[in-house]
């Protein structure tokens, strides 16, 4: 993918975000998964859109997985934040999931790094030791704009 399609796509991360309703324990993130040969968005997900303190990857994924078949392989995800590494609600992080799927996911595209007001997240580090491509925002303006709409709520 090219880097206009890396923003693009981020961007529609970005409106999925937007959706999440703000909470002081935890940041408002949005993500989607795409087929990188024909460009399409295959499933969307936002912070706490299905039951049970769910995260944007983990809904993302489980879409996914409701649609998808054996086919489905070496998608991109994009989330406007790094996918957790920990989770102190102790539910399995994204990070963990994402691993989990083997094969599914090649290519994580994140906006921002996840600050350290909750945790100490090391999912770039643990998604490029497996392998998985991950490609951080050099845009300085959406790596803002993702981090905005993340804290809204946690501010205080």
């Amino acid at each position: 993918m090219s880097l206009d399609d890396d923003h693009k796509f981020l961007k529609l991360a970005l409106e999925e975000a937007k959706k999440c309703e703000p909470t002081s324990t935890a940041y408002c993130v949005g993500c989607i998964i795409v087929d990188p040969t024909t460009r399409t968005v295959l499933s969307t997900g936002y912070s706490r859109e299905l039951p049970g303190n769910t995260h944007a990857e983990e809904n993302a994924l489980a879409k996914l997985s409701k649609i998808g078949g054996p086919q489905l392989s070496a998608l991109d995800l994009y989330a406007t934040m790094e996918p957790c590494s920990e989770r102190l609600s102790g539910n399995k992080p994204c990070t963990d999931r994402i691993l989990e799927a083997v094969g599914l996911i090649r290519r994580v595209v994140l906006g921002v790094r996840e600050p350290d007001r909750f945790v100490r997240c090391v999912g770039v580090e643990k998604l490029e030791e497996h392998g998985i491509v991950v490609v951080r925002n050099e845009d300085v303006d959406l790596e803002k704009e993702c981090l905005a709409v993340a804290s809204r709520g946690t501010e205080g």
